[in-house]
């Protein structure tokens, strides 16, 4: 809330959210950015990702040596959103190089692929319901597009949210064959030919 006042107002810090951990902030580091993980951000990630999952699902799609992992192989696959230089949504993929997934594709980097599975979308609980979920979603895309090696981008999810991807340009191929534990999950495809036309039917 701003107030009136006849002397000119002192400049106030920037201030996060209650729950996001304070970071340090150069003078130089812009607001809000968008870049690839670094393994230096995995435990960030780790932390958001336990937090939106384990409390819905009891399981991480994730764990942290499995972050490290990826971001380790293939940072240019991953995309954070950071405000203040605190990471508060992020996603992560690796290449692939079948037409379905499989089991192995939870772990596996497959440096030869054209297809990027897309193992994790997590947003921090402090910055939910606001839009940023698709609006991260449209940008990775966008980054995937920009590979000429990537020619297509797939993942899994639960019956519920699939109308939400749906209005990326994914669909539904059919139940996945990977399993976790007893969950069951709908395996989705996305071109990325073409897909800046989808922007008008994304809603960002």
């Amino acid at each position: 809330m701003s107030t009136q006042n006849t002397h000119p107002p002192k400049p106030e810090a920037p201030r996060l959210p209650l729950g996001i951990p304070s970071c340090q902030r150069r003078h130089t580091l812009p607001a809000s950015e968008f870049r690839c993980l670094t393994p230096e951000d995995a435990v960030s990630a780790f932390e958001i990702e336990r937090e939106a999952f384990i409390s819905v699902l009891g399981v991480c799609p994730l764990y942290l040596d499995e972050i490290r992992h990826f971001l380790t192989l293939c940072p240019e696959l991953s995309l954070g959103w950071f405000e203040e230089g605190c990471l508060v949504a992020f996603i992560i993929g690796s290449l692939w190089d079948k037409e379905r997934l499989t089991q192995e594709s939870l772990t596996m980097h497959k440096p030869g692929g054209h297809i990027a599975h897309l193992h994790v979308l997590a947003v921090h609980c402090a910055f939910r319901q606001q839009g940023r979920g698709p609006i991260l979603l449209w940008r990775y895309l966008h980054h995937l597009g920009s590979q000429p090696a990537v020619r297509r981008a797939v993942l899994m999810c639960e019956d519920v949210l699939v109308p939400f991807y749906e209005r990326f340009g994914f669909h539904a191929v059919g139940p996945c064959a990977v399993t976790v534990g007893s969950l069951t999950f709908t395996e989705l495809h996305c071109s990325l030919q073409g897909h800046a036309f989808l922007r008008r039917n994304s809603g960002c």
